[in-house]
């Protein structure tokens, strides 16, 4: 039998308060309402070494210790490669993460950034486990809340941990990039699932005057994103602004696919070589890997290193056959670039614009969205404004 956590989740929004994120009464109640731990079944992955993660039961752990791991102020993984659970696992295994239990104060944070108030309808994308479906059905009531899960497994497991919470809410199975039009339009949209553009169908299925959160990658980077707040306009449009840094798995759809082989055959051809004027070392930082997918959304750092142990990093568009490939020297660092598109030109141009704009964080940036293109901007400076517009499907 496990244990009662009410004092867990009283605790868990003492720890939420104390960092700014829970604010409205409402809320509270529905974090001290919710036991986390029903949604982290059959188990967990925790780290072990940087390349392994090492599976935990619900059936298989101390009830104690169980709920000590449900209310960690961290995300947990819940899914590996697509399909595996802990309790397919007897022990440590490597694997990428492909569903979890996102940190608490990240779920608080964004729910609390919709402005939502009794009586709206809510559209989440990407159920998960169904934790952050919960706190909303708390909040709103269950006929209140529609939640789509593109995974059939993560769907069945989150709708059993719903009911059993005692939440009778919508549950959907499908792609979660399409909406749900049948019980549009909604108040507010909300995605668990970072996205290259804000589809357009979210903003069709939203009411003149609702909002629409999500986490933005355009070139599908795991880092360098932003948590957009977008306002949909009786036009079909929308607008807002980036509201700040914001980190979450790429839709299934959408997720890019990792460079593997023989590196020096999509490098073989350069076109030009030169001294970079800015080191590309700077795209390890969270702003300006956000600046270059804006200025070169189809692109993907990769990191290498030769025999000899000297570090290298590329920039590639491979759906524009296009490259540049850095190499540290005593100077700084030569790029070479080849193909039709000079990657590293255009995303060097976005940089040296922000370093003499003053550096500006990530919540300066501003969007606008319609049915054919996205369009970004920094203030009124036109080398910090990108449009990203939609021709036969694909962006130029």
């Amino acid at each position: 039998m496990m244990p009662d956590t009410a004092t867990e989740r009283r605790a868990l929004a003492d720890r939420l308060q104390e960092a700014g994120v829970l604010t409205h009464p409402t809320w509270r109640a529905a974090v001290e309402a919710v036991p986390r731990e029903l949604f982290l079944q059959p188990g967990v992955f925790l780290p072990t070494d940087g390349e392994h993660w090492r599976p935990v039961t619900a059936l298989g752990t101390d009830p104690k210790e169980w709920s000590k791991i449900a209310y960690r102020d961290e995300s947990l993984v819940t899914q590996l490669d697509g399909h595996l659970t802990a309790d397919q696992a007897a022990e440590p295994v490597p694997g990428v993460p492909t569903s979890s239990s996102t940190t608490p104060v990240t779920v608080i944070d964004m729910i609390e950034a919709l402005d939502i108030e009794d009586g709206h309808t809510v559209l989440e994308i990407g159920t998960g486990t169904g934790y952050s479906t919960a706190l909303m059905c708390h909040r709103l009531g269950e006929d209140n809340v529609t939640t789509i899960e593109v995974d059939p497994g993560v769907s069945a497991r989150a709708d059993a941990a719903l009911e059993a919470a005692g939440y009778s809410t919508w549950t959907v199975t499908g792609d979660g990039l399409l909406g749900h039009p049948r019980r549009a339009p909604y108040d507010h949209v909300i995605a668990t699932c970072a996205v290259r553009r804000i589809p357009h169908t979210w903003v069709r299925q939203t009411k003149p005057g609702g909002t629409i959160l999500t986490t933005l990658a355009p070139g599908s980077w795991a880092y360098g994103t932003g948590l957009a707040k977008v306002a949909v306009n009786d036009d079909g449009t929308a607008e807002g602004r980036i509201i700040g840094e914001s980190s979450f798995m790429q839709a299934r759809s959408q997720a890019a696919v990792p460079l593997a082989g023989d590196l020096s055959a999509r490098i073989a051809y350069a076109d030009s070589e030169r001294e970079a004027k800015v080191a590309p070392t700077l795209l390890e930082e969270w702003m300006p890997a956000f600046l270059a997918q804006l200025a070169t959304p189809g692109a993907q750092l990769v990191r290498a290193a030769r025999g000899d142990g000297t570090r290298q990093l590329y920039v590639f568009d491979t759906g524009r056959e296009s490259f540049a490939e850095f190499t540290e020297n005593g100077s700084g660092w030569a790029v070479r670039q080849g193909g039709p598109l000079a990657l590293w030109d255009d995303i060097e141009h976005a940089l040296t614009a922000w370093q003499a704009a003053g550096r500006p964080d990530i919540s300066t940036v501003r969007l606008r969205v319609t049915p054919s293109s996205h369009t970004y901007w920094i203030d009124d400076r036109p080398a910090l404004r990108w449009e990203h517009r939609l021709v036969c499907g694909r962006r130029r």
